[in-house]
């Protein structure tokens, strides 16, 4: 991958995450007028704080996807067999789920009861259904690493939605933080084979060129 082409991927995912949060955030506070900040005659200082957050979101996002990428390739070299790192993955990716399901159980009283139900499944529909885009576009050993990232690695990205302000949880402040997320490292995997597909072809032609 070049810089140029690296880039690309930062600044859309950014820009993807700010839009995400902007729209997140007003939903939000439109559902629930007690979460906004100066009421809505401070609508602009809203907005512009909502998006310095989502343009943070979308940043960190990227590093969590970089970050799964290393762990991928080191992974691959340390098991050899790309099914036994598809195997842990597998697991990891049901364990985490769980466990996520079991924090928000134990948090219910302050989150609520839809969130202990909504949340896991929304997060498994969107893990599952860019997992099923990513083998259409690709091949079929592109779902579990999909998943993977989708539902472990999002979850530890917005793990400090999960701890709350002084021991107090909102689920105001996992969906604004979850959301933008899911739709980021979504778009960043879907759109990685494109990328590196490009960078390939110009390596494989300068290499036919050199052989002629």
């Amino acid at each position: 991958m070049t810089i140029r082409k690296w880039f690309f991927l930062f600044w859309t995912t950014m820009a993807i995450g700010a839009a995400l949060t902007l729209i997140t955030g007003f939903a939000m506070q439109w559902m629930d007028q007690t979460i906004q900040a100066y009421g809505w005659s401070g609508a602009g200082f809203n907005a512009f704080n909502m998006v310095l957050v989502g343009l943070l979101i979308g940043a960190f996002s990227q590093m969590g996807f970089f970050a799964y990428l290393t762990l991928n390739y080191i992974a691959l070299s340390v098991f050899r067999k790309a099914y036994l790192w598809s195997t842990l993955q597998a697991y990891t990716t049901v364990f985490v789920l769980g466990s996520l399901g079991y924090i928000l159980y134990q948090s219910r009283d302050q989150t609520g009861m839809v969130l202990f139900w909504l949340l896991p499944i929304v997060l498994a529909a969107a893990a599952w259904s860019t997992g099923y885009v990513k083998t259409r576009m690709t091949n079929n050993r592109a779902f579990i690493p999909t998943l993977f990232l989708m539902i472990v690695v999002t979850t530890i990205e917005a793990w400090p939605s999960f701890q709350g302000e002084e021991g107090v949880i909102s689920a105001s402040a996992i969906w604004f933080m979850m959301i933008p997320l899911i739709v980021c490292n979504a778009y960043q995997i879907l759109i990685l084979h494109r990328i590196t597909a490009t960078t390939d072809k110009k390596a494989v032609s300068a290499t036919g060129a050199k052989s002629a």
